[in-house]
């Protein structure tokens, strides 16, 4: 074998298989068999696998686990959102449902320890036993004693056993602050431009030839490389448009060797998909209608219109609450928002420097007890004030639809100010059966 991967404890055509099937991964996955070392060997007690979204990570761990036959216990802390659900997985997988059933409805570690080392003893491991524990930062949320107990199981159950755990962030933002055994760490890098073309070039058409599904991605790639290095969604970017770039070739218009030709005529289309990277205003059906029904003018209907925004129920609202609070003087929140207020006719409360358009003005700064008034009255439910509202208005800080303006110390009266349009707030509201227009002083 000529390959990277070669190991004495596996054989030959095992780990040409793998790295058949984790291109541009083969030094990552020889280090990890390196570190394992022979099946039937005591390996480290645990493993710290980090690198950005889309980097191979789960990937490569689970066609090592298939491809080798190791026993693993595959675990997404997504799912398991108890210490619990955890150990019932770990149970199950090593010696089946029976072992489990013996947990007690809330276990603590000590009796999960117990229970493990008393199923160790009837069927003791023959090799090295895993848990991968994918989206493990979420173990920082969990009990303080659960994370140093998977990073030295191994000493606690007196088992062959090792951790691993997959994570988007670095150890040194993940380590507790008591202290605890350190892992291995291993880290996967993002994929150079030249190893994404090599990757998506194999998922090529079978109605085209490998050459032109590859000089797609090349185009692809020289559109989104600067904006998006994330595999997938560059991979659904590519099985997105690529009926697009072959439209001239079923037509009849171009042949497969008049590249030039198919790059003027995807380029546009390519380009107006980058408005749909990460955060997307239409979803993938709706962006494929649109390509069947374009304008004369070339342009897609409602692309940046902002007639499908993604935001959540309770954000849309607070970013209504957010418009009317920069567009409408404070003095008639009373007006819009109270019952039983009385009239208040427009001309009566007038000020010289309210004559002009607030909508010409701009938006003008408002405090946070403000904005939250101001939701309260327009959402139709009734809201607790929780930590999930005030994260909300900070998830819309970073979207930049809301700027703050006050200095980050001032954390009794943060000021925001809504940066957004009159016809984005409109598309939002419509979303949310909200008539906008009634509760703005410029439109009385």
């Amino acid at each position: 074998m000529t390959g990277v991967l070669h190991h004495p404890g596996y054989a030959d055509e095992k780990l040409q298989r793998v790295e058949q099937l984790i291109p541009c991964r083969e030094l990552q996955a020889g280090m990890l068999v390196s570190l394992m070392g022979q099946p039937q060997h005591y390996s480290y007690p645990s493993i710290f696998i980090y690198g950005h979204r889309a980097s191979g990570k789960s990937h490569v761990l689970h066609i090592l686990m298939k491809e080798l036959e190791l026993p693993h216990a595959a675990v997404s802390c997504v799912e398991c959102v108890s210490a619990a659900l955890l150990y019932e997985r770990v149970l199950t997988s090593f010696f089946g449902r029976s072992a489990a059933s013996f947990l007690p409805r809330s276990p603590s570690l000590s009796e999960f320890v117990r229970l493990y080392r008393h199923q160790r003893s009837q069927s003791p491991a023959e090799q090295t036993r895993y848990i991968v524990m994918e989206k493990a930062e979420l173990l920082r949320d969990a009990d303080a004693n659960l994370l140093p107990a998977l990073l030295r199981l191994q000493e606690l159950v007196d088992d062959n056993i090792t951790v691993i755990l997959l994570s988007e962030i670095v150890w040194e933002k993940f380590r507790p602050n008591t202290g605890c055994f350190e892992p291995l760490l291993l880290h996967f890098p993002d994929y150079s431009k030249g190893e994404l073309q090599q990757i998506l070039s194999t998922d090529s058409h079978p109605s085209y030839s490998a050459e032109l599904y590859s000089s797609y991605i090349n185009i692809l790639l020289g559109v989104f490389y600067s904006v998006c290095r994330d595999l997938r969604e560059l991979r659904h970017l590519a099985a997105l448009n690529f009926n697009k770039f072959c439209e001239p070739l079923t037509e009849g218009k171009v042949k497969e060797t008049e590249t030039h030709k198919l790059w003027r005529n995807i380029e546009p289309h390519l380009k107006k998909a980058m408005q749909t990277v990460y955060i997307r205003e239409v979803s993938s059906l709706q962006w494929e209608q649109m390509q069947q029904t374009e304008d004369e003018g070339g342009a897609l209907r409602g692309l940046s219109a902002h007639t499908h925004v993604e935001l959540p129920y309770y954000s849309k609202f607070l970013l209504i609450a957010a418009y009317l609070a920069s567009y409408n003087p404070a003095r008639t929140d009373k007006r819009f928002f109270v019952k039983h207020h009385g009239k208040i006719r427009k001309t009566n409360f007038l000020k010289k420097n309210e004559k002009t358009s607030n909508h010409l003005l701009g938006p003008k700064p408002f405090a946070l007890d403000r904005l939250l008034a101001i939701f309260y009255s327009v959402v139709d439910s009734r809201v607790a004030p929780t930590a999930s509202i005030f994260s909300q208005i900070s998830s819309l800080v970073t979207l930049q639809l809301l700027t703050q303006i006050s200095h980050t110390d001032q954390l009794d009266a943060p000021k925001y100010k809504c940066s957004i349009s009159l016809d984005f707030i409109s598309a939002v509201s419509r979303t949310v059966n909200f008539d906008i227009v009634k509760y703005l002083y410029d439109f009385l």
